[in-house]
């Protein structure tokens, strides 16, 4: 696995918060390693490449995040939120599609395309889009939402959302997982909702990394493609060479 999350305040901050005393007893190595195996587990699309786009600074808000990630992809959004009793989870949410300024929804209106999902990883679980086959097909529908003054939304509970000044969240979930759990959130299972604090806020770009057979494969293609071109414009000039030269010339 390729990864940069070991650049990542987040994941150090998550490691220190989540499992203190597991990492001092076994020396366990940063959690980055760990987070990005179930990232991969949850994607179901093997080794991946994790870039990080957008680390939350102090007095970023929505714009700052829409500058650097709209337009880039598919994309992880990950957060530590905490509650008043500084209890702490890490969260987040996968999307398929890029952000954007103020595209509204992403609507997904068929099963093959409801791939995007959120999840907890402090106490795992992963949550997918309600499939078509459920007795309202349209409630899964809600992929994203795209707005300049909020931050990663996602599904239409909302099921995760950051408010416009990036330190607040909120779950309720409606557009993913069970239906019959409609309402709890995705932090702590609580009903109805509540505010959470951001602690934390990254966004990752996710790519996959190229099998050393297709690489070798692509390599070969260009290879082939320069050599067509440098013997069509080699025999261009042996053929302009035997043209014969007028008197204009």
């Amino acid at each position: 696995m390729k990864t940069f999350l070991a650049a990542g305040a987040l994941a150090l901050a998550a490691l220190a918060s989540a499992a203190p005393q597991a990492a001092a007893q076994t020396g366990a190595p940063p959690l980055d390693p760990l987070l990005e195996g179930q990232l991969e587990r949850w994607l179901g699309a093997g080794d991946q490449v994790f870039s990080n786009l957008y680390t939350r600074q102090p007095g970023d808000d929505s714009l700052a995040f829409h500058a650097a990630a709209d337009g880039r992809g598919d994309t992880f959004t990950l957060l530590r939120v905490s509650d008043p009793a500084n209890n702490s989870w890490l969260v987040g949410g996968y999307n398929p599609q890029s952000w954007e300024f103020d595209g509204g929804w992403n609507i997904t209106q068929r099963d093959f395309q409801r791939t995007a999902f959120i999840f907890n990883v402090t106490d795992p679980a992963v949550y997918r889009q309600v499939p078509t086959s459920f007795e309202l097909p349209s409630q899964g529908s809600f992929q994203t939402f795209n707005a300049p003054d909020q931050g990663p939304t996602f599904g239409a509970g909302p099921d995760l959302f950051v408010n416009d000044r990036l330190d607040t969240a909120f779950s309720w979930r409606l557009s993913y997982g069970d239906p019959d759990g409609e309402g709890q959130s995705i932090v702590d299972g609580s009903v109805g909702g509540r505010f959470l604090r951001i602690d934390a806020l990254e966004i990752y770009a996710v790519s996959p990394i190229p099998e050393p057979a297709q690489a070798a494969t692509l390599a070969a293609g260009l290879g082939l493609l320069a050599t067509g071109l440098l013997g069509t414009g080699l025999r261009r000039r042996q053929q302009e060479g035997r043209r014969p030269r007028s008197r204009f010339a």
